[in-house]
């Protein structure tokens, strides 16, 4: 839309509207709150222990007792749900990846730890391979190939295990083809229909997931890259085409992954369809802020509260953000 044009100066004058707090905030066009924020945590095994993450500052992976306190904490702070990442020991990996769907394992005992003490916080799980599979991947590996239909045969078993302990959200972020509608499909059969699925539709294949493959330990297992099945940083065309297909195949939500490099990409597909849109500002995103921020070279909490707000400017519903306690109290006051 053109906007009108102006009356000339000095009879407009755009300042005016600039000139207090209040009249800049009766202005504002976009706000950001605690109900946009959901909050990703690394769940590892043990007992009241926590680990913290090298690559970012302020991040660490947490024993179920203590993730169960983290979904607390956000409760109180307003924020409406929390993500579940697991750190699976290099013994329990393999090339079956059986553990994914295992019903006892450790996801599922965080999902069901949550859902027992904080039973109003949404939790929303990762539905991907590569904390189970030995070689990182998303996907079974053959030959050096990335096999699709297996691989979605199953992520069919780890939604549907998850759904059993509770989930609230999956979100499937392996990027293969025809696995929305499989596991809508699933869901539906088993009696989950009331399971939501947040897709990673448009996730790409980029260099800003550094610091999570470290919180996750998959950095050293991932053999090759994953060009074949994540999105060329190129192409904003074919983000649209994956999130039409996404929502015919039965997500309720897409997110675009990274955030601030693709805010782009977030415009196209919010005014494209006008479905739930989120970003996830992704661990090479927090990692710069957070560390340019604890060197005194930007103002830490402004730049951060800044970076979260152009994804509400970009049309985005919500954002993933290991920030998201920390902008939580901020927008509290506290």
């Amino acid at each position: 839309m053109t906007p009108f044009p102006p009356a000339a100066f000095p009879t407009t004058r755009f300042r005016r509207m600039r000139t207090s707090a209040q009249l800049r905030g009766l202005m504002r066009e976009n706000t950001l709150t605690a109900d946009d924020l959901i909050w990703p945590v690394f769940v590892m095994e043990g007992e009241d222990a926590e680990h913290p993450i090298a690559s970012m500052p302020g991040v660490s992976r947490l024993t179920v007792g203590r993730v169960v306190r983290a979904a607390e904490q956000a409760a109180e702070l307003g924020i409406p749900a929390i993500c579940l990442f697991p750190y699976i020991e290099q013994s329990r990996k393999t090339e079956d990846c059986a553990e994914a769907w295992d019903a006892d394992n450790l996801s599922n005992r965080a999902i069901r730890a949550i859902k027992a003490g904080v039973p109003d916080i949404a939790v929303m799980t990762d539905i991907a391979l590569d904390p189970y599979n030995i070689n990182g991947h998303d996907g079974y590996v053959v030959d050096g190939q990335i096999l699709n239909d297996e691989t979605v045969e199953a992520l069919v078993k780890m939604a549907l295990a998850q759904a059993d302990a509770g989930a609230d959200i999956l979100g499937p972020s392996d990027m293969m083809d025809g696995r929305i509608g499989a596991i809508r499909s699933a869901l539906e059969t088993a009696g989950h229909s009331n399971v939501t699925i947040l897709s990673y539709a448009a996730k790409y294949a980029s260099a800003f997931y550094g610091p999570f493959r470290d919180a996750v330990g998959a950095s050293g297992a991932l053999k090759g890259d994953k060009n074949t099945y994540q999105m060329d940083p190129g192409n904003s065309d074919e983000a649209l085409r994956l999130v039409a297909r996404d929502i015919a195949d039965g997500a309720d939500m897409v997110m675009v992954k990274p955030g601030m490099p693709y805010l782009d990409i977030c415009r196209r597909v919010k005014e494209s369809f006008g479905v739930p849109t989120y970003a996830y500002q992704v661990s090479g995103e927090y990692a710069m802020l957070k560390g340019a921020g604890l060197n005194g070279w930007v103002d830490g909490q402004k730049v951060m509260m800044e970076s979260l707000l152009s994804f509400k400017r970009a049309g985005c519903d919500g954002i993933l953000t290991y920030f998201a306690p920390e902008a939580a109290r901020l927008l509290r006051g506290g």
